[in-house]
């Protein structure tokens, strides 16, 4: 195992895991609200926060599947390492993680069953930036509308019109985070 592996991970596990879990809860709580993160410092082509929310939101129990330019020896190792998470293809996995494109056809991700709609995947998106502008959001989370700059909006709003079936996502860039649960209604 290379020794880069071993880096990168919570410095004060109990503190930044709490940190971080409570910014990616109120992220996906408050659709469209950006919150910055730190603690981490993954291997690239993973951006800090999407770093910071394997560490919080992956375990031995949770699958991972990793899409275009992520899916290589460095990024597996350090989530191995670190997060102890099995890798898995795209139909099996709990997160996805990469870029839109990447992530691509979207048809292939789980979304659910009537009768347990959380075993469903949730989706990492890696972006160049995050921006409160662009599709209007609107829904539980959101006092009237918010703003979010989005990869898209028809697969958003075909995602929300399944709901309570559907995926959710998170969307990183840099030590920045945002997120769009399947609640959330999207117009362009």
């Amino acid at each position: 195992m290379d020794a880069a592996v071993l880096k990168g991970g919570f410095r004060d596990a109990p503190v930044d895991a709490a940190r971080a879990f409570r910014a990616a809860m109120q992220a996906m709580a408050r659709p469209g609200t950006i919150h910055d993160v730190a603690g981490a410092e993954p291997p690239a082509p993973l951006s800090r926060a999407a770093g910071v929310l394997i560490l919080t939101l992956c375990d031995p129990e949770t699958r991972v599947h990793l899409a275009g330019a992520h899916d290589c020896a460095e990024v597996r190792d350090w989530i191995t390492f670190h997060a102890g998470a099995p890798m898995v293809g795209a139909e099996d996995c709990d997160f996805a993680l990469g870029t839109w494109d990447a992530l691509q056809p979207l048809d292939r991700f789980r979304i659910g069953t009537a009768q347990y709609p959380d075993r469903s995947a949730t989706l990492i998106v890696e972006r160049s930036e995050l921006k409160a502008e662009g599709a209007t959001l609107t829904g539980p989370g959101i006092r009237e509308t918010a703003r979010m700059s989005l990869p898209e909006v028809a697969a958003f709003g075909a995602n929300a019109a399944r709901f309570p079936l559907g995926w959710d996502a998170y969307f990183c860039a840099g030590n920045r985070l945002a997120a769009l649960p399947r609640s959330t209604q999207v117009e362009g």
